[in-house]
């Protein structure tokens, strides 16, 4: 059975993306980033030190979406943010937004930078963000988590955000960016380890985002779907 988890502005789902997104409406926005297919599931290739028992990969990056996932994701948003463009069979664009993960740093074994493709018409932009330096991988809990900083810059930099969809939410950062910007957002995530981790860290940022004291993170309300 699907579910179906409402904290305050989100709307998230333990799901496929393929069964969710045909009953979804058009939102403001599409800010995902998909599997690109380079093993991280399996913690091959520069993923090779994960530590991944044996019988547990879950398969999720086997292999990049179908192409007719893809298109029906471009159906579902008006402004398009798609992280790995590079890795995906999409219409020309302008308008790249690039993550510059800092150049030129020895010792490194993860690329120095990555490519979201927009949909939109408009000049490249690019974003310095050094995720060691600042700290944004000692506490990662999915594989190719982003840094929440840098997914307030890729919502920040659409023509319009107001509602934000994420299908392929992992562990919840472009969730956690809507809270803190006060977005609401919808996110589909079909592995029940990520869609949990996910709900936490939405949780904290909705509490959090209310500028009030601090408190307790928000019970989910967990609603079941036929």
């Amino acid at each position: 059975m699907l579910e179906k988890v409402t904290i305050g502005s989100a709307t998230l789902y333990h799901a496929d993306a393929r069964e969710v997104l045909p009953t979804l409406p058009v939102h403001d926005l599409l800010c995902t980033d998909p599997p690109y297919g380079i093993g991280a599931s399996a913690g091959t290739g520069k993923y090779g030190r994960l530590k991944i028992e044996a019988g547990t990969d879950l398969g999720w990056d086997n292999e990049t979406p179908p192409q007719w996932l893809l298109l029906l994701l471009l159906e579902k948003a008006a402004h398009k943010v798609i992280f790995g463009g590079n890795y995906f069979a999409l219409p020309p664009s302008r308008a790249y937004l690039v993550w510059d993960k800092g150049a030129g740093f020895k010792n490194r074994d993860f690329a120095e930078c990555e490519f979201a493709w927009c949909s939109w018409d408009g000049n490249a932009r690019v974003l310095t963000h050094d995720p060691l330096a600042r700290g944004d991988y000692r506490q990662k809990e999915h594989p190719t988590q982003k840094p929440v900083a840098v997914m307030q810059w890729a919502i920040a930099a659409a023509p319009a955000g107001a509602t934000v969809l994420d299908p392929f939410m992992g562990s919840g950062s472009t969730g956690v960016a809507c809270a803190l910007m006060g977005r609401a957002f919808t996110g589909i995530e079909r592995e029940r380890k990520y869609f949990d981790v996910a709900c936490e860290r939405i949780s904290r940022a909705q509490a959090q985002g209310t500028l009030l004291p601090p408190e307790e993170p928000r019970q989910p309300v967990q609603e079941g779907l036929l």
